[in-house]
């Protein structure tokens, strides 16, 4: 990212060279004369601008969609096609060909340069098609060879050169350590409790491996498939806040597809049944099942999964199509799980099944009594999704 060097400029100098370098590629105006210490800072923005419209023009051709040279033409292109939803549908159509994702496809070679860019608006592109690519890399995977792990799996080097592209940057973000976390001990008490009498003054907490170190990898072996797809996953989760909400819906699509229940008992823990057999519930679930089969789902990959999923339901201000496909996605995950006894993520899906009832129950409110006056007040399920959100 481009910085400004040299003597100090103006105020206003300084607030077009910030918004210039917080945002590359956009079109830095390169005719603007703001002397010598911000020229290095425009010909940094324009060598951005001009990169990422040659990418655009490239992948208009591979993707032979004439609508993406506008997305080039315009002030922001590298934003632009991060939020056109006719890119999205140009990669969706040709990630579902069947020769997609072999090792010669031009398209993931593309996606490769994008995800080792300097501009941060084209690595977002890439992390906003994970849900596209590890739909029907998984899917294609299954079908045509049974099982994650098995070693006559087909040939799709394109989409597994992104996967390791997206695993370097989590290998990057994470500096190969274990992901640690500080549980304490519930036989002692806490900080905010009156200790007892000849209670130790201080308890070394226990200390929790959340996730293992990330190795370097050269290859997707059979038995680190689900592994690198998660951690893929896990890039895209961490940066969920800026995907759009296409992305989102799709996403939730495809994990319903991957669970592939239909079995009553997803609604276990619904009173209302028969909201989730409302047009907008059917519409989720028929798109679903054209999505993809069904896959294995090891502990692996559904870390992320959960984490997404959670981000879907409690998360304020979600737009109600994601909040309704993250419904049905998390119903199929909870069916899928009770019928492969797995306790961890029955555990998760159910909580996360709860707090989306709470929260549509909350949605609807009591009927409001005209004696009283209307004062805006927060309930504490709001207040407490306000405080979970923070780490979704």
């Amino acid at each position: 990212m481009a910085t400004t060097n040299g003597s100090p400029l103006s105020s206003s100098s300084a607030t077009i060279s910030a918004s210039e370098a917080n945002n590359p590629g956009c079109n830095p105006n390169p005719n603007r004369n703001l002397g010598s210490s911000s020229s290095n800072t425009n010909q940094s923005c324009w060598e951005s601008f001009s990169n990422a419209q040659s990418r655009i023009y490239a992948l208009s051709s591979l993707l032979g969609s004439p609508k993406l040279i506008a997305l080039a033409e315009s002030d922001c292109p590298a934003r632009s096609l991060f939020n056109s939803s006719d890119a999205y549908f140009a990669f969706s159509a040709a990630f579902s060909h069947t020769s997609s994702g072999s090792g010669d496809d031009p398209l993931c070679q593309w996606l490769c340069e994008a995800c080792q860019s300097s501009d941060p608006d084209l690595r977002l592109v890439v992390l906003s098609l994970v849900p596209l690519l590890s739909g029907f890399y998984l899917s294609r995977m299954v079908t045509l060879s049974g099982s994650f792990a098995s070693d006559s799996a087909p040939a799709l080097a394109g989409f597994e050169a992104v996967f390791l592209a997206l695993y370097v940057t989590g290998v990057k973000a994470s500096s190969c350590k274990p992901h640690l976390i500080s549980v304490p001990d519930l036989l002692h008490p806490l900080l905010y409790h009156t200790p007892s009498e000849g209670s130790a003054s201080a308890h070394k907490p226990t200390i929790g491996l959340l996730s293992l170190p990330l190795e370097p990898q050269i290859a997707v072996k059979s038995t680190k498939r689900a592994w690198i797809v998660g951690i893929a996953l896990d890039c895209y989760h961490q940066r969920i806040r800026r995907m759009p909400p296409l992305s989102k819906i799709v996403f939730c699509e495809f994990v319903s597809s991957w669970a592939g229940q239909d079995c009553p008992c997803r609604y276990d823990f619904d009173d209302d049944v028969n909201f989730f057999s409302s047009p907008e519930m059917r519409n989720c679930g028929e798109r679903a099942s054209r999505r993809c089969s069904r896959v294995p789902l090891p502990w692996e990959l559904m870390q992320p999964v959960l984490k997404i999923l959670a981000h879907c339901l409690l998360v304020l201000l979600v737009p109600p199509e994601v909040r309704d496909a993250g419904s049905a996605a998390i119903r199929c995950v909870y069916a899928r799980a009770s019928h492969d006894i797995t306790p961890q993520v029955i555990l998760a899906a159910r909580s996360l099944i709860k707090l989306d009832n709470m929260i549509r129950k909350t949605a609807k409110g009591p009927a409001s009594n005209p004696s009283t006056p209307n004062k805006p007040r927060r309930s504490e399920l709001d207040l407490w999704i306000m405080a979970e959100s923070a780490s979704f």
